[in-house]
C-alpha cells in the first residue's frame, strides 16, 4: 500500500471516530481513571476499537500502537514500521467540556514519524501530511495545502498547554523571544495551528506520549514545521515505556 493510501486510511479512520465520540458527547457519559490516574471515557474506548480494527483490517502487517491497549497490556510489539493511535487525545478537556481534543493515527518508520492523521471532532477539521510530501486541511470549506509560516513582523504567537501554561520555563522561553500573543489549549490541536500557519511556537515541559506527538508531529514537519527536545535532537518513537521527553515545536523561524 502506497503512503498516500495509508494516509487516506488514517484519515478515514480519524474521521469515523470523530464521529463516534461527538455522538457519545451529545448522549453524556460517565468519567472512570486509570490506575496512572489520568482519566477514560467510553469514547476513549471506542473510537480505539473502531481504529484499531480498521487499522488492523486493512494493513495486517503493521502493528498497531494504541494508547488503551498499552494501559490494558494488549497492544501489539512495535517494529520498523508501526501504527501509534491516540483515540481521543485530551480526554481531560473533552470530559470537562471543553473543544479542544483530537483523534490521532500517526504511521512511524525507523524510529521516526512518517505520516500522520489529526482530526478535531468539534471544530469538523482534519490535517493530515506526509513527511517530503506536504500537508493539508479540510473543513466545512473544503481541502487545502497548509503551511507553517515564517514570524510575522508584528511578532509571535505561542501555543502552550492550559495545564502547563505556568511552568516557570515556559515562561521563560516565552520571554525570551518575540511572543505577543499565548493561547492555552489542550491535545494535538496545538500542532495543527502551528502547521496551518496560525502559530509560531509551542513549547512542552509537561508529560505526554508516543501517541500523543507522532500524528501530529508528521503533519507539522510536512508542513514544513520543526520539533526537537529541548537540547535540539529529534524525537524517536518505539521507546520503552513510550515517554516522550519535553519538546520544542515550531513553525518556520524568523
Amino acid at each position: 500500500m502506497r503512503n498516500e493510501d495509508l494516509l487516506a486510511l488514517a484519515v478515514r479512520l480519524t474521521v469515523a471516530a470523530s464521529a463516534a465520540i461527538n455522538a457519545i458527547r451529545a448522549a453524556g457519559f460517565a468519567v472512570e481513571h486509570k490506575r496512572d490516574h489520568s482519566p477514560v471515557t467510553v469514547a476513549d474506548r471506542i473510537a480505539e476499537a473502531l481504529i484499531v480494527e480498521g487499522l488492523r483490517d486493512a494493513t495486517p502487517g503493521i502493528p498497531v500502537v494504541a494508547e488503551e491497549a498499552v494501559a490494558a497490556g494488549d497492544a501489539d510489539a512495535p517494529s520498523r514500521r508501526f501504527w501509534l493511535v491516540d483515540p481521543l487525545d485530551g480526554t481531560a478537556e473533552f470530559a470537562e467540556g471543553h473543544d479542544s481534543f483530537a483523534v490521532n493515527i500517526g504511521l512511524v518508520e525507523d524510529g521516526r514519524p512518517l505520516l500522520g492523521a489529526v482530526a478535531l471532532p468539534a471544530s469538523g477539521e482534519v490535517f493530515a501530511g506526509i513527511v517530503g510530501v506536504g500537508a493539508w486541511k479540510r473543513d466545512a470549506s473544503g481541502e487545502r495545502p497548509i503551511a507553517a509560516r515564517r514570524i510575522p513582523a508584528s511578532g509571535a504567537t505561542a501555543m502552550v498547554s492550559r495545564r502547563h501554561d505556568h511552568d516557570p520555563r515556559i515562561l521563560a522561553f516565552l520571554a525570551e523571544r518575540r511572543v505577543v500573543a499565548v493561547t492555552s489549549i489542550g491535545s494535538a490541536e496545538k500542532f495543527c495551528r502551528l502547521a496551518e500557519g496560525a502559530a509560531d511556537y509551542y513549547p512542552r515541559r509537561g508529560p505526554t506520549s508516543e501517541w500523543d506527538t507522532a500524528a501530529p508531529e508528521a503533519v507539522l514537519i510536512a508542513a514544513g514545521g520543526r520539533m526537537a527536545d529541548w537540547s535540539g535532537a529529534a524525537l524517536r518513537y518505539g521507546k520503552p515505556g513510550w515517554r516522550n521527553p519535553p519538546f520544542i515545536a515550531e513553525g518556520l523561524g524568523a
